[in-house]
């Protein structure tokens, strides 16, 4: 291309075609004569009509190994809606599509460029166009509009791919009126019409027996998630021979979770909520949901709140708040693990890896960087603060980001996994446990002998020793890793699945010490918990459900807190804390009373005549 304009520059430059061809008043290209300047050189020869087709023809096919770049290699099967391009203008192989269209491109404007220059010569008006000017105007602006579609220019595209657009308008329009959507994160194809256009639900259950339909791709087939889960259901019975009859199928909105929490769903479990509160915490009331199956459990938390609510209230403190990674790499020897290490705890280097690794998000702020070298692998536990979200996702992006920066200043690094369990996430781990992960909180009640005696039955005295006896000395007997509590995980766990948590991740936020002393003359109860790694958000996973949405809404710490990111998730962790607190004075309590079998026997055990239970 440069060569042509540098060629039609040299060829019409001396002549001034600009000025010519805009002028409202065409002139000849006649020099006016001059005794005193020699007269002007005769205009260059035009170029031969062959040459400039065999110019343009270059250029096009030049252009094949830039459309093999854009075009998949696989083509797509006939139910799939694809795009059209401008090179399928014509039913021939790319390379010809592209030499026709650039070679009548070329062709009409070399042409058309000429016969104006003949006009300007001869004082004929431009306008004025014989049947062969038309015909290369047309040409030319047809084989105009193909480069431009080549090259994806929006405005050529949005007329090519019109028929497409109104497809997509029109299934939009179908997912407003309460069809199945598809979240942007989750690539899924549009929704089809089965082959031969057999909709019965009967047919289609055969096929999901038979496997002719895979059963996880009834969502993007159907297009409609809750008659897929209807017809999964059916299929799994008949399958494999058991009734699901207990299992609820409607009055749950299966689009929510599609591509978000799970997949291939046949129906719901149903978990009862109970509330446990007023808690008094940081002088604001709280009432608590816990989703459990187990009895006791909410009535014994709610006479802890009663117990620190009565006593004044009770007190938490936010110590850390930052998630872990931690990938593994190895090399070819140990000091070169070694000299990685070195230089990832360098505090010269921690702001450049800071940058690296905060662009994965505008919440993500790297905290710090711990390694551990075993033999040539190595061990890299990145900690960041994660604004509301739980923020596993977000932190594993910042750390891919670090990881192909250092690739270049160290190739023999080979990045055997993202995760390699010194994170670490899922497991009772002794890092989690003394570094932290998470929200690492500690809250504290000072309870009156008063209450210690009316609400709670016990003593003083008989806290702080059974708490010291089974809590402290009794966890270390058996080995007990974070684990010296009565039950931190009773309440934990209720917790995370009424507000949408991950219920896994109760195994390291369960970790919990409860500290139990006598003050005041022995007249009062100091009693505290620190738990190191509680992991919370609000965002994000479960807690975009509607019945979990609703919980964590009860808590006032639904959704990102805008004005100070990451305060919602900080509170919740504070509410689990203090929740956990009023669960092990009452438990310990009862112990301590002897009054756990006999409670245990009231309120865990199924009865059909619930008035016994109220008198």
């Amino acid at each position: 291309m440069q060569f042509l304009v540098g060629r039609f520059h040299t060829w019409w430059g001396e002549w001034d075609l600009y000025t010519l061809l805009f002028s409202p008043t065409p002139r000849k290209l006649v020099p006016q004569p001059s005794s005193l300047s020699p007269p002007p050189p005769p205009p260059p020869p035009p170029l031969p009509l062959f040459l400039v087709y065999k110019i343009s023809f270059c250029i096009s096919t030049s252009l094949l190994s830039m459309d093999i770049r854009r075009r998949p290699l696989n083509h797509p099967s006939s139910g799939d809606a694809v795009s059209p391009k401008a090179s399928d203008a014509l039913p021939l192989p790319l390379y010809l599509t592209n030499a026709i269209f650039f070679t009548l491109f070329f062709s009409a404007a070399y042409f058309l460029l000429h016969r104006w220059r003949d006009k300007i010569r001869n004082s004929v008006p431009l306008h004025v166009l014989t049947l062969s000017d038309l015909a290369a105007l047309l040409s030319l602006i047809a084989s105009f509009i193909y480069p431009l579609g080549f090259f994806g220019i929006d405005f050529v595209q949005s007329f090519i791919s019109k028929s497409e657009s109104d497809d997509e308008n029109q299934h939009c329009a179908v997912v407003h009126q309460g069809r199945c959507s598809i979240p942007a994160t989750v690539v899924v194809s549009k929704p089809t019409t089965m082959d031969g256009g057999l909709q019965d639900d009967e047919d289609l259950i055969k096929r999901v027996v038979s496997g002719e339909i895979p059963s996880y791709s009834l969502e993007s087939k159907l297009g409609d998630c809750f008659k897929s889960a209807k017809i999964r259901r059916e299929a799994v019975q008949r399958m494999t021979g058991r009734s699901m009859v207990g299992l609820p199928l409607e009055g749950f909105d299966y689009d929510s979770i599609l591509g978000q929490c799970c997949e291939m769903p046949v129906g719901y479990v149903q978990i009862p909520v109970g509330i446990a509160g007023p808690l008094l915490l940081n002088g604001r009331e709280y009432s608590v949901p816990m989703a459990t199956t187990e009895g006791c459990l909410v009535a014994s938390t709610n006479r802890g709140c009663k117990a620190i609510y009565a006593s004044g209230g009770a007190t938490s403190v936010l110590l850390r708040d930052g998630m872990t990674r931690a990938p593994v790499v190895r090399f070819p020897s140990a000091k070169k693990a070694a000299e990685l290490k070195f230089f990832l705890e360098d505090p010269l280097n921690f702001d450049t890896l800071s940058v690296v690794f905060n662009k994965s998000s505008r919440f993500a702020r790297l905290q710090g960087i711990r390694c551990a070298v075993a033999g040539k692998n190595l061990y890299i536990r990145f900690s960041c603060s994660t604004g509301d979200a739980m923020g596993m996702n977000m932190v594993s992006k910042g750390v891919q980001n670090v990881l192909d920066f250092l690739q270049s200043d160290f190739p023999d690094m080979d990045v055997i996994g993202i995760s390699g369990n010194f994170c670490s996430d899922k497991k009772p781990a002794a890092v989690n446990w003394i570094e932290g992960r998470g929200k690492s909180v500690v809250c504290e009640a000072t309870i009156t002998g008063d209450v210690v005696t009316k609400v709670l039955k016990t003593s003083v005295r008989a806290l702080v020793e059974l708490n010291m006896l089974k809590n402290l000395a009794g966890s270390a007997i058996a080995g007990a890793l974070g684990g010296f509590n009565a039950h931190a995980a009773n309440i934990v766990s209720a917790i995370f699945i009424a507000t949408g948590q991950d219920p896994a991740q109760n195994i390291e936020s369960s970790h919990c010490i409860t500290m139990m002393e006598a003050v005041n003359d022995g007249k009062g109860l100091h009693i505290s918990v620190t738990m190191p790694s509680i992991e919370v958000g609000t965002i994000g996973g479960g807690t975009q459900l509607a019945s979990q949405s609703a919980c964590l809404n009860l808590l006032g710490v639904k959704g990102a807190n805008k004005e100070s990111p990451g305060s919602n998730s900080q509170q919740l962790a504070s509410i689990v804390a203090g929740s956990v607190l009023a669960g092990e004075l009452s438990l310990m309590s009862a112990i301590a009373a002897g009054q756990l079998v006999k409670s245990h026997m009231k309120y865990n055990r199924s009865s059909r005549d619930i008035t016994k239970l109220s008198s």
